[in-house]
């Protein structure tokens, strides 16, 4: 038998706004929280979610990942830079842990797999609109451990070098910027990609900002 919000509380929330640009899916969604909100939004478009949030703050958002423009992620990260506190909740195909953790780091309160069962997202919200964090199951404990796995020992100077790196300089541009050689330069950036586990410049700007390493 399936989770209500009427089993756990006397009167729906105000509003939710849903994000999934496959509209089948979102009007799945929109079913499923009938009797939890009394007012459903749908949005197809990380532009859309956001100008929907600058307009109105919503209870709670349901989110994909992947959307055209803007990921999920990315409007979280561009409404709370712009004051907007509503809870996020993600509804995802990314399995993988680490975009798990990413999402929970940049503030997510809540991770769920579409592959779930319906009622699990029911019990998420619930659980998100009394202040708890909600994870899949089966990646909580994964997600977990990547998001507290930020042990990496790099150098005030390496995470300098690293800083500018993600800002596209190459190491001429930032031997000049640090008044080094462009061997030092490069041999310390030989020392962060060993110590991150990586190969490639593209790469490591990846990993570092999956990891916090990167001040934005």
């Amino acid at each position: 038998m399936g989770v209500s919000c009427a089993q756990s509380m006397s009167v729906p929330f105000r509003k939710v706004v849903v994000a999934d640009d496959h509209m089948l899916v979102a009007q799945g969604i929109e079913r499923l929280l009938m009797d939890c909100f009394e007012s459903i939004v749908l949005v197809s478009s990380g532009e859309e979610l956001l100008d929907s949030l600058r307009r109105e703050s919503p209870d709670v958002v349901v989110s994909d990942i992947s959307m055209p423009g803007i990921s999920g992620i990315d409007v979280m990260r561009q409404a709370r830079s712009e004051g907007c506190l509503t809870p996020f909740v993600f509804l995802t195909m990314h399995d993988e842990s680490s975009m798990a953790a990413e999402a929970i780091r940049a503030g997510a309160r809540g991770y769920i797999l579409k592959s779930a069962a319906g009622d699990e997202l029911v019990r998420a919200i619930n659980g998100v609109m009394d202040g708890q964090t909600y994870v899949t199951p089966t990646l909580a404990a994964n997600a977990i451990v990547a998001s507290g796995r930020c042990q990496y020992v790099l150098t005030d100077k390496q995470l300098r070098i690293l800083e500018y790196v993600a800002r596209g300089l190459r190491s001429k541009q930032i031997a000049y910027e640090l008044g080094v050689s462009v061997r030092t330069i490069e041999s310390h950036k030989y020392a962060i990609m060993q110590e991150l586990g990586v190969h490639g410049t593209l790469e490591l700007v990846r990993k570092a900002e999956l990891e916090g390493l990167i001040r934005h």
